[in-house]
């Protein structure tokens, strides 16, 4: 049996702010600066590379039911040569067509949100899609995301009510 490859995207030491500065295109570069600003501010945690190329923001662990086990950014972004890819929560198109509606022009993914220009979109729309604060989700046990006064439980993968102060485990953690 093979074993297990681990996890590949993991939290480095790498510089955020020598990361942003390599970025070839000035407005990419700038656009970049300020999501980066808007995604501390949202999630209340300090950028951290994960990778060679994701910003991250805060730290939550996860389980399957397979087994497969990891920590993974609550939020964070990659500012790549086409766009803006912003890592959300699996599935958040199902749950927030509304706010997608009135972000602007964007592409989605199942789990990414893809923008050409940060000037483009809804500021306001793009904040109430970034996840907050991680707590613990009373059905599973496992870190849930808060999105409102929603939030996707990464246990269940559903969605449902979790109250605060409830474990908050959205610190890094290495």
């Amino acid at each position: 049996m093979a074993a297990r490859k681990g996890q590949v995207t993991r939290p480095t030491d790498a510089s955020v702010a020598g990361f942003l500065a390599g970025v070839p295109d000035q407005r990419r570069r700038e656009d970049a600066g300020r999501l980066c600003a808007m995604m501390q501010e949202v999630t209340g945690e300090p950028p951290a590379m994960w990778g060679t190329s994701i910003i991250g923001f805060g730290t939550y662990h996860y389980r399957y039911a397979s087994g497969h086990e990891g920590d993974a950014p609550l939020a964070g972004f990659s500012p790549r040569s086409q766009h803006l890819v912003i890592y959300l929560a699996s599935e958040f198109g199902d749950r927030y067509q509304a706010v997608l509606a009135r972000l602007g022009p964007h592409k989605a993914g199942k789990g990414c949100l893809y923008i050409k220009r940060l000037g483009q979109v809804d500021q306001d729309a793009l904040r109430e899609l970034i996840p907050g604060q991680a707590i613990k989700a009373p059905a599973s046990g496992m870190p849930c995301i808060r999105y409102g006064a929603r939030s996707l439980d990464r246990g269940t993968r559903s969605y449902q009510r979790c109250r605060l102060g409830q474990d908050l485990t959205g610190s890094r953690q290495r």
